[in-house]
């Protein structure tokens, strides 16, 4: 699977009607924000206007602790921005930290240069000019702390390159992003809305970095990129610090719950994040295509055959769902 999410491949392979399934394929939170005004009728008749995107681009700055000197750019989610950074950032050879999130490696593919795949950070190529990391990694949670991230950084700003991140999931590990610690290093910040509001349908991502490369990604943009029902609820969701704390501790609460159901059912959990979490089992496709046939939907890896992410259930009935589907799908292997 290239990616999670798309239970029309569940529904065609083993039969079933989207809603008989449970979908725990993503990262994505199962509680979507709902505490918002409802979205203006203005917001589905008329164009957006400039001024929601300021407001929308102050609330993200405010919540995502961004610097006043650094750029920020709306997309209409960050695959979008993904698939753009080939044309803003300079030739020279890429490396991506692996495994992680395989976008980015056919991004830049697409765009005919072949990425160098590194498998530690700390030991990136010398001929390396713009490096790829997701921090906190997908799909195995690993984290790459600020300092090493700012040292990286420098020392592609010596070779004239960049330092790409990619940090989908760092709503929910306190600490990990690089943003509030910027100045004037030559860093590209990507930052996804859909996964922590639970609004991946939104489609509603950010570009933070130097001005003149967020002038270029704006320019690529163009003109009403993001809708006015996402500028109206992105600017609901980043405003709300309440919901967000809450919600911090809602999920890893949930994620104790799914970590222990996974250690009973026989499965060494060895990494994720509160939104998912990664398992080993002997034979991963295996258990996959078992808990397929409960109508419950996973995500394996073709490079590594012994890993599963499951996805958190969302309530106690779907955990309990979950786990009689492990008992069984564990006897069958």
């Amino acid at each position: 699977m290239l990616h999670g999410g798309d239970l029309s491949v569940a529904c065609e392979r083993y039969g079933g009607t989207p809603e008989l399934w449970l979908d725990l394929s993503t990262g994505i939170n199962p509680h979507g924000f709902t505490e918002h005004q409802p979205v203006p009728q203005s917001a589905w008749t008329s164009l957006p206007a400039h001024s929601d995107l300021d407001r929308l681009i102050g609330a993200a700055r405010t919540a995502y602790q961004i610097p006043n000197h650094i750029g920020v750019a709306a997309a209409p989610g960050t695959q979008a921005l993904i698939s753009m950074l080939p044309r803003l950032l300079p030739d020279g050879e890429v490396a991506i930290a692996v495994p992680t999130y395989t976008s980015h490696q056919s991004a830049w593919e697409r765009s005919g240069r072949t990425p160098v795949e590194v498998s530690s950070v700390y030991a990136l190529p010398a001929s390396a000019r713009i490096v790829v990391i997701v921090n906190p990694n997908n799909p195995d949670g690993r984290l790459v702390d600020v300092k090493s991230l700012l040292e990286i950084a420098r020392t592609l700003g010596k070779r004239g390159g960049f330092l790409v991140l990619d940090e989908a999931f760092a709503e929910v590990m306190p600490g990990a992003s690089i943003l509030p610690h910027l100045t004037d290093e030559p860093v590209l910040v990507l930052r996804s809305f859909g996964k922590f509001f639970g609004l991946a349908g939104l489609r509603l991502g950010f570009l933070a970095g130097p001005q003149d490369i967020i002038r270029q990604a704006a320019l690529h943009l163009d003109s009403w990129a993001v809708s006015g029902p996402a500028l109206h609820i992105g600017t609901a969701a980043l405003s709300n610090k309440d919901w967000q704390e809450k919600m911090m501790r809602q999920l890893s609460d949930e994620m104790a719950d799914l970590t222990l159901a996974l250690s009973v059912a026989g499965l060494g959990v060895f990494g994720g994040t509160p939104l998912y979490a990664l398992a080993a089992a002997r034979n991963a496709k295996g258990l996959h295509e078992a808990l397929a046939r409960h109508r419950i939907w996973t995500r394996v890896f073709d490079y590594a055959p012994t890993w599963i992410r499951i996805g958190l259930p969302g309530s106690q009935a779907n955990l309990d769902r979950l786990s009689a589907a492990l008992a069984e799908a564990m006897k069958e292997l």
